[in-house]
């Protein structure tokens, strides 16, 4: 069943959402050679945790980490490490905050130093497809409207989309219906409407959009070793133009 989200409930999102923003903003202004996303982890923890909030993504599911933290060729759940960051890397962290009963989730691909102008634009493309997708985010479209968008663009820019994995409903639960793909033809799935809340999330490969799953059970890397990226936010859907829920405001890093 799609939650739709009361008034009351979206000012919990809005402070969720703020918290967990503004921890991939700190993610990523540690996205430098020679940290460790371990560091990066242990910093995300220690934000959230000083806002009065509890990482989401920390044990769920076993998970060990306070952010997935996954570099080049990982498309998502890269497991926090003593991995030390090298000039020309991409690191993709995706960070998720609860607080007041309310989860925020979102994501962002960094350079970490001087990287290639393929891995930048591979970075570029996969954050304006997020964009690209908002256009279809209203009130009367249906969900797959924004997974046909995003597609289109990222394959007329020649990169592909992860078929496996999917963006979602968020609110009281991390996960909640409905899914949100990343492909798909227009026309189909959920209707839109005022009050639910999505995190929408493209995950895009450079070459081929298949991927494996690292012994670890839970590292999603690239099948043919290419680079991946992924950015993400969770939005409101209102009456009028979609609302972004992950943003920092006035809350410093």
């Amino acid at each position: 069943m799609i939650s739709l989200k009361s008034p009351r409930d979206i000012e919990g999102m809005r402070r969720a959402g703020q918290i967990t923003a503004a921890a991939r903003a700190l993610a990523g202004k540690m996205v430098r050679p020679g940290v460790t996303t371990l560091e990066i982890d242990t910093a995300v923890r220690n934000f959230i945790e000083s806002q009065g909030a509890t990482p989401s993504f920390l044990g769920y599911g076993g998970f060990p980490g306070s952010a997935c933290i996954s570099v080049n060729d990982e498309v998502i759940h890269g497991i926090p490490s003593n991995q030390v960051l090298k000039d020309g890397d991409i690191v993709s962290v995706d960070v998720g905050a609860y607080i007041g009963g309310f989860h925020g989730d979102c994501a962002a691909t960094f350079p970490c130093g001087t990287i290639s102008k393929e891995a930048a634009r591979l970075i570029a493309v996969t954050e304006q497809s997020f964009w690209e997708g908002m256009k279809f985010a209203r009130f009367g479209y249906r969900v797959s409207d924004i997974s046909h968008a995003i597609q289109k663009y990222v394959e007329e820019n020649g990169f592909s989309i992860v078929r496996d994995y999917v963006g979602h409903g968020v609110g009281a639960n991390l996960h909640e219906a409905p899914e949100v793909p990343n492909y798909g033809k227009p026309g189909h799935g959920p209707r839109l409407a005022p009050g639910m809340t999505l995190a929408v999330e493209p995950m895009v490969n450079q070459g081929d959009w298949k991927v494996r799953v690292m012994r670890d059970g839970w590292t999603v890397r690239t099948a043919d070793g290419s680079l991946a990226a992924h950015y993400e936010n969770s939005i409101l859907i209102t009456k009028g133009e979609p609302e972004i829920l992950t943003q920092v405001g006035d809350l410093r890093v």
